[in-house]
């Protein structure tokens, strides 16, 4: 079979004469779910034990993960990878004595003897505290004599095991300088990796604890049973299941960043809830018309299902983008999003049809059909009397929410992502704060040649530079490697930083260098977005104006969902750049602003958001057209179209919104700021774009809503996928659905079958 003739088949079959009411559906989507309608014992068990291998195995994705992956195409991370191959160590663990003066002779004591133990433990590679020989001594101790630092290096072949035991061990100095007001406090990098696992990991258990309950709750008041609701809530648990699973098995092929996680799990939380909230709501629909509960999963499999399926396509085509990148946090990002939306697909059109085999008749009925005049169709009405006014107001308001992230401002922020109770945090700020010596340099040149050389070129090059404030000693890091710290005014990331950076990196003095730190990792970001940025942006815009004219038949209608799905994308990054940089509601929220935003999130939130809105518009252009093709004009089409999926469209993005603001509650700064950014895309999404700007738009266009060139029209019409599938007629004799002899899958003796017998009298 061809790929055409698959995808077709699959996902729209080609028109036919109309069955006969006794006929099944045809399409591979009804095939499907008549399937797993039949085994649907054997269908819930795969999943149930997806699930429970997911939480089991699965969920050990969070220890095997990497706290900040990086790339060997970045200068700033071949600089990194210089250092630490001529002086191999996996990190370090870095304790602040405070609270007593540093010459104390029992601080003194407590501290010497505990550097001496550390010194001796396996793993270890050098040991320093302020009372040892030497200059470096001198940045151990702060300027006004009350605490000190004990900086532990661990060698490249440590084990977690073993920087437990020095973790341990330093805490151990608290017993020995309590009296008087004594403190010690741990950290270092290796105790913020651990600590960004841990509580990326609690962040991720606590969004799900509060959103599902909730996600429950609305479903309840939307479908007005627990049975209905229950069912997404079941179907995205094991979806998640099902995601970590996943995740776990990239993590063994490549590094998954700790990040990664918590985004991948929101995603496909909400996605998996959207579906099942799609596929049962059809459903209940069908049951409405008189369909019995196996007809009715075959045509909701072979409608909705077939939405279902095409949105998850344009998910993952965005999400497809971000492997243009050679970020390993996008990469893996794009990898573990595509393989999460491939899952919650599947969960929607196997496992739902399974659960609605079981639940099928405790489901409440629907006493008639969705109305075809209501709030929604009223609204478009209102809407297309006062077109022009409501279309550039929508616009105007887009654009200037949008507005703000024209100066967002890029950077890494470091200890700053987790809350300030962290003991790792701390530790980073204290030092920054009280030991400018012992403090990271914003920015780091790497000179591979021996210290003399490198002295040379920090007097004659580095030190003159415009914005450079000052230069520390020349650190030799072997007889081939030295690295020279270069301090600046302002900012450590700010504008003036990344000029130096980009001055170092025009001056290398006829030397080989790689200018590395904090600033030249931003710069380099930075660099990668304007050269790869605008190549993914074309292939995901590429990708979707390609879906959603083979769904329509026309070039106009995905033209313009591009353009509205970049303004409501503009008013989420405006947000964003508001509360997180700007500072607005940082109290409520429970944060600190960093000044900035996190350098990857601004195009995590544009893959997701773009996905998440093109979710939208196929839900509500699969209706338009479904009654275009039964040949309703374009304006009754709106009308009908968004009053038969407003609802549920409106319903989606509010679970949506609960989802993403229920991991917006955690307290790691990069979750909280997906979860603000993706609420507030699918709010505007969801209300704005969809209910006003859309129809608005689509009034104005009229018929020419479905133009397309002459060839075009003639290749969508052998190759385009219809979203129109042509069902059986229940028939006038079925019976009602709230008929109380209506019980199961068998006629009731002397009643009359409903349409799809065949289905009736093979069903088990």
């Amino acid at each position: 079979m061809s790929l055409r003739s698959a995808v077709s088949s699959a996902v729209s079959p080609a028109a036919s004469p109309r069955p006969s009411a006794d006929q099944p559906v045809a399409g591979r989507l009804a095939a499907l779910g008549r399937f797993c309608y039949r085994q649907r014992r054997w269908v819930l068990g795969f999943w149930a034990v997806v699930l429970v291998i997911g939480v089991l195995i699965g969920g050990r994705v969070f220890e095997g993960s990497v706290a900040g992956a990086s790339s060997a195409s970045s200068e700033a991370d071949r600089g990194s990878a210089v250092v630490t191959a001529a002086d191999p160590a996996r990190g370090t663990v870095t304790a602040v004595v405070d609270g007593r003066p540093v010459d104390d002779a029992a601080v003194r004591d407590a501290v010497t003897r505990a550097t001496a133990e550390i010194a001796a433990l396996p793993g270890v590679s050098s040991a320093a505290d302020a009372y040892g020989p030497g200059p470096g001594a001198a940045a151990l101790r702060s300027a006004d004599g009350t605490a000190s630092l004990v900086s532990v290096r661990m060698s490249d072949t440590s084990t977690s095991a073993q920087t437990t035991a020095v973790t341990q061990r330093l805490s151990a100095i608290q017993a020995d300088v309590r009296a008087d007001g004594g403190k010690v406090t741990v950290g270092g990098d290796l105790v913020l990796e651990e600590e960004v696992k841990k509580q990326t990991e609690r962040d991720t258990r606590f969004g799900e604890i509060v959103t599902l309950p909730l996600t429950l709750i609305v479903m309840v008041l939307v479908f007005g049973g627990l049975a209905a609701a229950s069912l997404p809530v079941i179907g995205a648990v094991a979806s998640v299941g099902g995601a970590l699973l996943a995740m776990f098995g990239f993590s063994k092929i490549m590094d998954i960043d700790t990040s990664v996680l918590p985004i991948a799990t929101v995603l496909g939380l909400g996605l998996s809830i959207d579906y099942a909230l799609l596929m049962v709501n059809r459903f209940r629909e069908e049951r409405g018309h008189g369909a019995t509960i196996a007809a009715a999963v075959e045509r909701t499999a072979a409608t909705a299902g077939r939405t279902v399926a095409f949105s998850g396509l344009t998910v993952a085509v965005a999400l497809s983008g971000l492997f243009v990148f050679t970020s390993p946090v996008l990469a893996a990002v794009s990898a573990a999003g595509v393989s999460v939306v491939v899952i919650a697909v599947a969960a929607a059109l196997t496992l739902v049809p399974a659960l609605l085999g079981f639940a099928g008749s405790r489901i409440k009925t629907p006493s008639a059909p969705v109305p075809d005049e209501g709030f929604f169709s009223r609204t478009v009405r209102r809407v297309r009397k006062r077109a022009v006014p409501v279309a550039l107001v929508c616009t105007a308001l887009l654009v200037a929410a949008g507005a703000p992230f024209l100066h967002a401002d890029m950077r890494s922020s470091g200890a700053a992502v987790l809350p300030a109770s962290s003991a790792g945090r701390q530790v980073a700020e204290t030092i920054d704060q009280r030991f400018p010596e012992a403090s990271a340099a914003p920015i780091t040149v790497v000179v591979e040649s021996g210290a003399a050389v490198a002295q040379a070129y920090a007097d004659d090059v580095v030190a003159k530079l415009p914005g450079v404030s000052g230069v520390r000693a020349v650190t030799p890091v072997s007889d081939t490697v030295s690295t020279i710290d270069v301090l600046v005014h302002g900012d450590p990331q700010g504008g003036q930083a990344k000029q130096v950076v980009k001055e170092l990196r025009a001056d290398r003095g006829g030397l080989t260098t790689e200018v590395t730190g904090g600033a030249a990792s931003v710069v380099d970001f930075q660099d990668e977005l304007l050269t790869r940025g605008p190549i993914a942006l074309g292939l995901v815009a590429l990708g979707t104006l390609i879906l959603l004219f083979l769904m329509t038949g026309s070039v106009v209608m995905p033209v313009k969902a591009l353009l509205m799905n970049l303004l409501s994308l503009g008013a989420s990054l405006g947000a964003l750049t508001l509360v997180f940089q700007d500072g607005w509601f940082s109290g409520l929220l429970g944060f600190s602003p960093t000044g900035g935003l996190e350098t990857f999130i601004p195009v995590l939130v544009f893959a997701f958001a773009f996905g998440l809105s093109m979710d939208y518009e196929v839900f509500l252009l699969a209706r338009i057209k479904e009654l275009r093709d039964k040949g309703h004009s374009c304006t009754r089409a709106v009308e009908l179209g968004v009053q038969r999926s407003g609802k549920i469209i409106t319903s989606a993005a509010l679970l949506m919104v609960i989802v993403f603001a229920g991991f917006a509650l955690g307290d790691m700064l990069m979750v909280k700021q997906m979860g603000i950014a993706l609420a507030v895309a699918v709010a505007v999404d969801a209300t704005l774009v969809r209910c006003l700007l859309v129809p608005a738009a689509m009034s104005l266009f009229g018929e020419f809503n479905w133009w397309a060139p002459a060839p075009l029209r003639r290749l969508h019409d052998r190759f385009g996928l219809s979203e129109h599938v042509e069902l059986p007629e229940i028939g006038a004799a079925a019976l009602p659905a709230q008929r109380p002899d209506l019980v199961g899958e068998k006629p009731v003796a002397g009643k009359e079958p409903v349409a799809g017998k065949e289905l009736v009298a093979t069903a088990p």
